[in-house]
């Protein structure tokens, strides 16, 4: 809910008889002389069209947890077409909901990007296959499907670590037609959306997340501007308490967020909805690892450092990259722990 800057006040002397009517908290506004301030605006792009993985901040929204805190949030869509970074930087946004390898990539470049928390205690980037595949182990006779972004964060990780080799990839086109039709194809997924979409085609699918494995970086990251930073250290701070306060009220209780989802994204079914919320809860994303005793939200040097070196091992990033001006600490270590 929106609030706005009142005006001046009149000379009190013209006013004692309008005062007399007036009630007590407004008159106090009145003869003070002082504006009741609206609250502090904040724009959050997502990463894509409104889903369950956004419902926290559809949550804080709908629930008034934003505005308690004393902001005024407005959740944007991302999207295909949306480069979000490039809108944080070019103040478009406030914060983005990025990724970790985005966010060392850019500091490689010198960008002034830094992430504050992670709704997401893992990515939930993982890989769909056959039912007959009953591992990660099981993998080396099968043809996988890659898109241009999984050549150059996941697929290093997962072809060194289960002995993969890259004769074995195709390029993945966002279309889960080739992997109907082949039983011998493997394919890039996230946790509540391809296997969603192959269980209703009646398809044996089994879905395996990489961070499960050892994968990591985080996911759902919250990422800023170093300026806003230095300059709205405090609001940031209510924003990130705020945040997991709604996740943590939309897990338990999604209806009010999911509304608002429904409206930003008319093509997002109740079924799609509660099949993401139903991941979510058993990939543990949001309250999961750390989370449980750091609370929601929470990031570490040591995570940090993992992801750094995986990049670097990978030939992913150069090895002199300060990794550290990459993230902030103080946003989980200065908030009210938000346990699950």
């Amino acid at each position: 809910m929106k609030t706005t800057e009142s005006g001046r006040a009149a000379p009190v002397l013209c006013k004692l008889v309008r005062q007399a009517l007036l009630p007590a908290t407004l008159l106090g506004t009145v003869l003070l002389g002082a504006p009741a301030h609206a609250n502090e605006k904040i724009t959050l792009l997502t990463s894509w069209y409104a889903q369950a993985e956004h419902g926290g901040f559809y949550q804080a929204v709908a629930e008034g947890i934003y505005e308690k805190h004393g902001l005024d949030v407005t959740v944007k869509m991302g999207g295909p077409q949306v480069n979000g970074m490039q809108l944080l930087l070019a103040r478009k946004a406030d914060v983005i909901v990025g990724y970790d390898f985005q966010i060392l990539k850019n500091l490689e470049q010198g960008l002034p990007v830094v992430a504050i928390g992670a709704c997401f205690q893992g990515d939930p980037q993982g890989l769909l296959t056959h039912g007959d595949v009953e591992g990660l182990d099981g993998l080396k006779d099968k043809t996988i499907l890659v898109a241009t972004s999984g050549q150059t964060s996941w697929w290093p990780w997962l072809k060194a670590k289960y002995g993969l080799t890259d004769s074995q990839t195709r390029p993945y086109t966002f279309n889960l037609q080739p992997f109907f039709a082949d039983q011998n194809t493997a394919q890039q997924a996230y946790a509540s959306s391809e296997l969603f979409q192959a269980r209703q085609q009646g398809v044996d699918a089994r879905f395996y997340l990489f961070a499960d494995h050892g994968y990591p970086p985080y996911g759902s990251t919250l990422v800023t501007r170093r300026d806003l930073i230095e300059s709205r250290p405090e609001a940031l701070q209510r924003f990130y308490d705020a945040t997991m306060e709604g996740w943590k009220s939309y897990l338990a209780n999604p209806a009010p967020g999911n509304a608002l989802i429904k409206q930003d994204n008319p093509n997002m079914t109740d079924a799609q909805i509660a099949w993401g919320i139903e991941r979510m809860n058993e990939f543990q994303l949001v309250t999961g690892g750390e989370a449980a005793t750091g609370g929601i939200g929470v990031m570490t040097d040591a995570r940090w450092q993992n992801t750094r070196d995986y990049m670097v091992g990978a030939g992913l990033l150069d090895e002199a990259v300060d990794f550290k001006q990459g993230y902030d600490l103080r946003f989980v270590e200065g908030a009210q722990k938000v346990l699950p």
